[in-house]
């Protein structure tokens, strides 16, 4: 069997049991529900938010301490350990110390990638929070007469469908 066709059997076993598995937040097909598939609703509490956001914030607190590679142990020349192991190897003609190099400039770049998400992640998701709070306040004001009492059901039920 050639790498062509194991993958290709691979992808369609894949396939069959993700098709017959597989199933994000919907009803069985056929079993109704308040508005059909069409009306099917995505719920996402304040608390949600917050605590995803939160913790997008401590996984980038603890990456910004703890996955700093490059500036470990860093000496005089504020050279990190890493970095300096690797020009020493360098200066000796050892091909490692490129390659150390190499992997310290890729390592650093892949963790500043992963804080930068985080970051835009918990930050979104702050914003998030705020917004829809926003839109819940002004859809309540809005669903309230002059008077201040709240929108009689006769009068909601000309918006839903």
């Amino acid at each position: 069997m050639t790498f062509g066709d194991e993958w290709a059997q691979l992808v369609s076993e894949a396939g069959q049991r993700q098709s017959a598995g597989m199933r994000l937040n919907q009803l069985e097909p056929g079993s109704g529900g308040a508005g059909g598939e069409a009306g099917m609703d995505l719920v996402v509490t304040q608390d949600d938010l917050g605590a995803v956001g939160h913790e997008a914030f401590l996984l980038h607190a603890e990456l910004h301490k703890k996955a700093d590679i490059v500036g470990a142990g860093a000496g005089k020349s504020g050279e990190g350990s890493t970095a300096r192991a690797a020009r020493e190897l360098s200066d000796r003609n050892l091909a490692m110390g490129g390659e150390l190099y190499t992997t310290l400039s890729v390592w650093d770049s892949q963790v500043k990638t992963v804080m930068q998400m985080c970051a835009h992640i918990s930050n979104h998701l702050d914003y998030s929070k705020k917004a829809h709070a926003r839109d819940d306040a002004v859809i309540e004001a809005a669903m309230r007469g002059r008077g201040g009492t709240a929108m009689p059901v006769s009068e909601i039920a000309k918006y839903v469908r």
